[in-house]
């Protein structure tokens, strides 16, 4: 095998062509290896591995600099830059970051990427120092088609087209982004992709760059030839490869849709492991139905996605089943927010879905899109939970320092999923609120009678009133709180327990009167401390004799981390909790 003997990209500079596609063979193997084994994404990484020997044969890494977009398609990469027993081997798997990572390998890994749309403006960064202080490198920044949807990949494009020296931008179009994708610009370059590259409708030359079409984006001597002809270019110039997404696994190039991420498989049969695992309810399916359903009754109703339909539970099915009442715009988060803003003015009833890690990329267009303007527009914030997505590029517990403090937006955690469904409908059909909610990250039925109505804000709920420790147990925490008090009465404690339904306010009326016979309350939130919901609890309480302990996550950044240690390091296993509760009374 060629790989064994491959421990950074000079090893390879002596193959031949052929020599060079046994070696992409064995990448693919050894990607299929990892992800079969550990999960991880199967399609970017499959669809790139010929363009990563390529690149790596033809330019001098690590002088040359490679920036990946999202980097989700840089496993061949660390296979070739001395990082491959975390796909041969099954025991080093987990040392092994899914993204492009200089706490692996400073040398070939430039930057922490897990968000998207990055690469051309961190590469332009790049190429404005080597200028400045008179360096020759190439810089080759990489971004596929459906990653030129975000806003920043324009940005970083109208920039870098200025650069008057070497700036490479390789195009990976697999017509593909995580679903299908969705843009005017699409025309364009499946126009360029029919045309061989000469339309004279060209969405890059118009940006001011070079251009160069290599159709054949997964045969390595065409790659080959069309990388070193652009090595030491001085000036901006786009490759565009054509590739195929899931290329080399008959399963992946089949449905390129579910294959982009994955679960550990069977190799053989592209069969889930241990399905068992992932039987029975959960939060995308019974959203993606209830908005399918949803639809049906409300004719205002637009569903509105960024790119990320499954996170919703909007399958291919699903999304056709809504027909006009769904939009997908593509990865962009920020036009997401104006869009649903401009729907909510114009009298439709628009619902956006996103994942908590990429909602970050929206701040000021929640700020003043929407929220300034007060549109009833509503926001399903998915996954945010410490069961959420765990690496450190996609951490999804600092949405509640983010949401809850941005003016004349209202900010709801259900802590059930019938609570969700009555927090839903009335944020929808109201029309005087921006509504954001926390997605429950998992099932959890009740057959309690919930408001119907949301709109005299900031009100909690007493689910039981004791004396002495009051538990305010917020969203998916709650059922911690519920532990938590049942564990308290066992020792002789009568602990309230109050749901505190709302994240962007107190209910100063019930926090008052607490005071008259309680001498402890502690706040649960599924999130981060700082900033959190129970500093809002301490805040009030300050000026009193009332002692307050706020349970969250401590602020840091958290690497694939074990769920169960998170919570112990944090002291939020229930034991922890009554025990740090009797320890201050």
């Amino acid at each position: 095998m060629y790989i064994e003997k491959v421990n950074s990209p000079k090893d390879i500079k002596g193959f031949s062509i052929e020599q060079l596609n046994v070696l992409a063979d064995e990448v693919r193997a050894g990607v299929l290896n990892r992800v079969s084994n550990h999960g991880g994404h199967v399609g970017p990484n499959l669809g790139f591995t010929e363009a990563t020997v390529a690149l790596h044969f033809v330019f001098d890494a690590p002088k040359d600099k490679f920036v990946f977009d999202v980097s989700h398609q840089c496993y061949p990469h660390k296979m070739l830059t001395g990082r491959k027993e975390g796909f041969l081997d099954v025991s080093d798997m987990d040392a092994i970051s899914g993204y492009s990572s200089p706490l692996e390998n400073p040398e070939y890994d430039n930057f922490e990427i897990g968000h998207t749309s990055t690469s051309v403006a961190l590469a332009s960064g790049l190429q404005q120092a080597r200028d400045l202080m008179g360096e020759k490198y190439n810089i080759v920044a990489i971004i596929g088609d459906g990653s030129l949807s975000g806003g920043e990949a324009f940005e970083g494009l109208n920039v870098a087209a200025e650069a008057a020296s070497n700036f490479i931008v390789v195009f990976n179009d697999n017509e593909m982004s995580i679903a299908e994708n969705h843009g005017g610009m699409y025309k364009n370059l499946a126009e360029l992709r029919a045309t061989n590259g000469t339309c004279s409708n060209n969405l890059f030359k118009a940006l001011g760059f070079d251009y160069m079409y290599v159709e054949e984006g997964n045969n390595i001597e065409k790659l080959v030839e069309a990388f070193q002809k652009v090595k030491d270019i001085d000036h901006p110039i786009v490759v565009h490869i054509h590739s195929e997404k899931g290329h080399g696994y008959k399963p992946a190039v089949e449905n390129k849709e579910s294959w982009h991420w994955n679960m550990p498989f069977e190799l053989e049969t592209g069969n889930i492991k241990n399905p068992e695992l992932f039987a029975g309810e959960s939060t995308g399916g019974l959203l993606g139905q209830y908005l399918v359903e949803k639809a049906q009754k409300d004719e205002k109703l637009l569903v509105v996605q960024s790119a990320v339909p499954a996170m919703s539970g909007l399958n291919k099915e699903r999304r056709e089943a809504l027909g006009k009442h769904y939009v997908d715009v593509g990865i962009a988060e920020e036009e997401a927010v104006a869009l649903i803003s401009g729907a909510a003015k114009a009298g439709a009833h628009p619902v956006w879905g996103t994942p908590a890690t990429f909602i970050q990329r929206t701040y000021d267009q929640l700020c003043q899109d929407l929220a300034v303007n007060g549109n009833a527009a509503v926001i399903n914030v998915i996954g945010a939970s410490v069961y959420g997505m765990n690496d450190f590029t996609h951490i999804c517990f600092f949405d509640i320092p983010m949401l809850s403090h941005i003016p004349n937006l209202v900010y709801l955690a259900p802590t059930t999923w019938e609570e969700f469904i009555a927090m839903e409908d009335w944020a929808i059909a109201q029309e005087k609120l921006s509504v954001a909610i926390r997605v429950p990250n998992k099932v959890v039925h009740s057959d309690e009678a919930y408001d119907t109505d949301y709109s005299d804000l900031d009100k909690f709920k007493v689910a039981h009133r004791g004396s002495k420790v009051a538990i305010i147990a917020m969203g998916s925490f709650y059922q911690k709180g519920e532990a938590v008090v049942k564990a308290l009465a066992e020792e002789g404690v009568d602990a309230s327990l109050i749901n505190p339904r709302y994240l962007t306010g107190v209910d100063e009326t019930l926090l008052e009167d607490l005071k008259k016979d309680h001498q402890v309350v502690a706040t649960l939130e599924d999130g981060s401390l700082d900033g959190g919901f129970g500093e809002r609890i301490a805040r009030f309480y300050g000026p009193s004799n009332m002692k307050v302990l706020n349970f969250g996550v401590k602020k840091q950044l958290y690497d694939r981390y074990d769920v169960n240690e998170l919570l112990k390091e944090n002291h939020l296993t229930e034991p922890q909790i009554v025990e740090d509760i009797k320890n201050l009374l």
